[in-house]
């Protein structure tokens, strides 16, 4: 009997024995568990200092405007169709990819364009006391302007750079004729003409050669310079580098070739152009230049037999 009884106190004591050996373990656990979680806040704290702190560094418009345009540039996407972002980027590279300008900031500024457009459409004719009809057509006329701003902006830079591409490319091109000509590699060339030249033409060539020197070939690289510019004259310049790559045809002589058209079709262009001038000039001369001299010539006459007739 006292053998049972010593035998169920054993147990009992090896059973509280394991209990208790389980609750300290429980207890270390929580407390490691809860040191850890105060470890994550702490760390959480200091991350959210450091990103407050980092967010403070930067410029004011970049903290404010940030979101802003974030939210514009999404809520543009939207309304825009699917290829509108393709289409954004290569007016960008036309343009010459204009410093801090980008696909989201140009939806951004649609929308911003959109609702100014809007306001000015629907206060203007307000404050003059216009009517319903003339809010409706002032509001038609300006909203859509506002919206298509961007574009315009786009197409101008795009076509102002184009401009000067054409005007520089004879210039470029008899220099990197003679460069050939005298010797020199085609890259060495390219390189020698875009440090002796500025504009958007020397930095094509300049991507031009960064392009090469990290692994695409030469093809590639020009056929991308006229994927990012509208200019006929070089692209033909490019097809005419592409023949030439394909069938063995000697640089120089195509360069030389390249040239002589060039230089022609400037003087072309210069002669259209002056063509053109008095047919410009017609408007301007009959609605501005003649009634000015009218007044000049004829008013003291008038005006002496109005003074004639009355006495």
């Amino acid at each position: 009997m006292v053998q049972q009884l010593l035998l169920v106190l054993g147990g009992i004591a090896i059973f509280g024995s394991i209990v208790a050996i389980v609750l300290a373990l429980g207890a270390t656990a929580t407390e490691r568990q809860q040191v850890g979680r105060s470890l994550a806040v702490l760390d959480a704290i200091g991350a959210r200092r450091e990103n407050a702190l980092r967010d403070l560094d930067r410029p004011f418009a970049e903290r404010v405007f940030g979101p802003l345009v974030y939210r514009l540039s999404r809520l543009g996407a939207q309304f825009s169709p699917r290829d509108e972002a393709v289409l954004l980027r290569h007016r960008l590279e036309l343009a010459g990819s204009p410093p801090r300008w980008d696909v989201e900031r140009v939806l951004a500024f649609k929308v911003l364009g959109l609702l100014a457009g809007l306001a000015i459409g629907i206060t203007i004719p307000l404050l003059a006391g216009a009517g319903l009809a003339v809010i409706a057509g002032v509001t038609v006329i300006f909203t859509p302007l506002g919206y298509l701003a961007p574009d315009i902006v786009l197409y101008q830079l795009a076509y102002t750079r184009n401009e000067r591409i054409r005007h520089d490319l004879p210039d470029s091109m008899d220099l990197l004729t003679i460069s050939v000509e005298a010797g020199l590699p085609f890259d060495s060339a390219l390189s020698q003409v875009a440090r002796n030249t500025r504009g958007p033409l020397a930095d094509e060539l300049f991507r031009v050669l960064q392009e090469m020197q990290i692994g695409l070939s030469r093809i590639e690289a020009l056929r991308g310079v006229a994927e990012r510019t509208n200019v006929p004259e070089l692209r033909g310049f490019v097809t005419a580098m592409v023949q030439a790559d394909s069938f063995g045809i000697p640089i120089a002589n195509v360069l030389r070739v390249q040239s002589r058209e060039m230089r022609v079709k400037r003087s072309q262009r210069a002669e259209e152009l002056a063509q053109k001038v008095p047919v410009k000039i017609l408007f301007p001369l009959i609605f501005c230049i003649l009634p000015a001299l009218f007044i000049v010539v004829m008013g003291p006459a008038a005006i002496s037999a109005y003074h004639n007739l009355l006495h």
